[in-house]
Formats: structure tokens, sequence, C-alpha cells
């Protein structure tokens, strides 16, 4: 919930001011889904938002008297709510100036009632978000592969900018998991390869292990060294991070850190955690792009079929459709320090035995195409469901 304080100057007439605040609230808040809490900050930096209306001109002086009690409970960021009256926009800017002298963010919200309406439910989004994201265990399990040489996450990084941590799961304690962990048939009526058939209950028993190291050491989200699966039990974990993602849990593949983070982001800001795929193709003249992978959250496709793994040919992968329409492609560095955000359209799903198994043709502008080709943030990238390309850069 959102919380609101104010700030007034003592010059001006409190029935008045009292009157034009509620009238401007009913402005921002038309359902009246807020806390107000007036002048008293005693729980300021406790919600999910915490905005400070500026009521009048004159209470500069009374905002850099409350400072120091903020950043004491750990206020990083500043939100000035401001109406057009009572000199309230011209106390806010002194404010705002303020505090960027001081090397503080913050940010005047001003404007019509339906631009604070939105403004402000993107910034309870973010906020929300940043809250899930502080204190999440992140699992990796057996390391990244050996070829994504460009996906490694800096731990401190990590730490400091998402309140996230990562945990190291030996591949051994999965492996000892996978072979005492039941067997799931097959669904009577699925059309599958015999082959496919056969592989479905080895792939179920990799899923009841990880839920077993999910619990073990409360995860948040894990990424998969999985292609190891393929030599030690012969199956791969495509299955098993189709459902822990369509259960809204973030879970990569091969061991990437970057590519889970960015799943963790999505996450939290648009409860998807997105298509793990890599580019295939890129014409950079019409910015169209071939992505493709061998697993997809089931939540995200119209319908599946089970196949083989591409690259191996065994176990059991997910090909997948995915609904045609506005998409956004989404990667973050491993240092926190980076990120390609960038909206297109999903043209068609296609299907091509020499490539991973869900595969869909997604056209971008052709700058952000040509993005892959000079200073890519490795080689998997996050396809999300519709255009939320603003909020991911908000939070970031």
């Amino acid at each position: 919930m959102t919380a609101v304080y104010t700030i007034t100057s003592g010059l001006h007439d409190e029935a008045s001011v009292a009157r034009l605040s509620d009238e401007f609230l009913k402005g921002v808040f038309p359902e009246g889904n807020y806390d107000f809490f007036g002048a008293d900050f005693s729980s300021f930096g406790t919600h999910t938002l915490d905005l400070i209306y500026v009521r009048t001109g004159g209470a500069e002086g009374i905002f850099k008297s409350l400072l120091p009690e903020m950043l004491a409970r750990g206020t990083e960021r500043y939100y000035l709510l401001t109406s057009g009256k009572s000199n309230s926009l011209a106390a806010s800017l002194e404010i705002l100036s303020y505090l960027q002298q001081q090397g503080l963010k913050g940010e005047v919200l001003h404007g019509s009632p339906s631009y604070l309406q939105a403004r402000v439910k993107a910034l309870e989004t973010v906020a929300e978000a940043r809250r899930k994201l502080k204190g999440a265990r992140i699992g990796v399990i057996g390391q990244p592969s050996d070829w994504l040489i460009a996906s490694q996450a800096d731990r401190i990084a990590v730490s400091d900018k998402l309140g996230a941590h990562l945990v190291e799961v030996p591949m051994e304690e999965l492996l000892q998991e996978i072979a005492k962990a039941p067997r799931d048939s097959a669904p009577e009526g699925e059309p599958m390869a015999r082959k496919v058939r056969d592989a479905y209950p080895g792939a179920t028993q990799i899923y009841h292990a990880l839920k077993v190291l999910v619990e073990r050491h409360q995860l948040s989200a894990f990424t998969l060294r999985c292609f190891d699966l393929l030599t030690e039990v012969g199956n791969t974990g495509c299955l098993a991070l189709a459902s822990f993602n369509a259960d809204g849990f973030p879970a990569a593949c091969e061991g990437d850190v970057p590519a889970l983070l960015s799943m963790m982001v999505a996450q939290a800001l648009t409860g998807c955690t997105g298509f793990q795929a890599n580019p295939s193709r890129i014409n950079v003249e019409t910015g169209e792009i071939l992505f493709a992978h061998c697993t997809v959250p089931f939540n995200m496709v119209g319908n599946w079929q089970y196949d083989t793994h591409f690259e191996s040919g065994i176990g059991v992968g997910i090909h997948g459709e995915l609904p045609e329409g506005p998409v956004t492609v989404f990667k973050l560095s491993g240092k926190l320090d980076r990120h390609f955000a960038a909206e297109g359209e999903l043209l068609y799903n296609q299907y091509e035995d020499n490539l991973c198994r869900t595969q869909v043709v997604l056209k971008l502008q052709p700058e952000d195409a040509r993005y892959f080709l000079t200073r890519p943030i490795g080689n998997h990238h996050i396809i999300l469901p519709g255009h939320c390309k603003a909020l991911l850069e908000e939070l970031l």
C-alpha cells in the first residue's frame, strides 16, 4: 500500500490547505487506495511506496529537519508529490535540488491526475519488485556451463544492487537426490515419440530432486548446469525448468546467472519469468530475429508438444508456441551495470529439426537487432509478453 505524508508551512491556513489537499489526493487516488499519515513520519519507510506530499511553499526547512531521520531508516529514494497550488511545486523543486546536492535520489511527481495515477502505479510496481528481490537466495546448481565465458555474475554487485545472495549448490548433491526421487509416468493420450515417452519418468525425477534442493537451501530462484545431466543421468532439465517457471519460480538453463537475474527482475515486475532463448538468425536490415531454446514456461505457450533435447537427441524438450503480438526482449549484465531492453512484435512460431525445439521469430527495430552483433550481453536473452521496457528501466 502507498503511504502519503505531508509537509506544510505554518504560514498557511490549515483549513484551506486541508480542503485543497483532499481535492488533490482524490484526483491522484480516485479509489482511495492509500494510507494517509499527515505530518506523522514515525512509520515512514515501512510501506511499499512512501510519498511526501509537499502541500505548500516554505516547507523546505521542515523537510531538511526530517531528512536525518529518514536517512537513518535507510531511505534511498524520495518521491515528492506536488499540486499546482500554494507554491507546492516551487518548494518541491528546491527540496529535490537539495537532495541531489547531498548525493541522494528523488523525483518530483507533478502533472495531471491521469499522469499521476499512472506514475504512482508504476512506482508501486517497481517498489514491490525491489522488495521481492531483496534477500533473495539465488541457487547456482553446478556452476555455469563451460561455454558461457561471458556470462558470470558479480557477487558484490548482486548483493549491493539487488540485495540478493548467490548460493552455490554442488551438482553431486542434485545427482544424489535424483537417484532417490520418484518417477511420474508419461501422461496417457499425450502424443509423443516412443523415446520421449520412455525418457519422461526420468525427466520428472529431475524436477522432484530440484524441488528438494529448493526447499533445503531456501532458494528463491536457481540456474542449473543442465548439460551435465545428459552424461550423468541420460536426461535433461528442460521439463523441470518449464514447470518451475510456469509456477512463477525463476529457473534458468546452463548455469547462466545473468540470464537468471534477468528472469528474476522480470518476474518481480511483471509476474512472468519470460522465455530464456538465444538468437539463431538475425536480419539487421528488417530487424527480424529467430530465437530458440529447448524449454519454455508452460504458462507462456498456447500449446506444446514433448520432443527430445536438440543437441543430444535424448531426454524431454519442449516445443511450444507463444502467442503472436507485443513482446519485450531483456537482458542484464552479470555486474548489473548494463542492460538491454527492446520492444517488438512476435511475428510467428516455426519449427525446424536442426534448432532448439521452441522457435519464435521476433521483429525489433533494426538498431535493436544490430545490438546483438555489436555489443551483446551474452547469448541468452529473455523474451517477455507485452511491452514493459519502461518498467524494466524504471527499476534499473
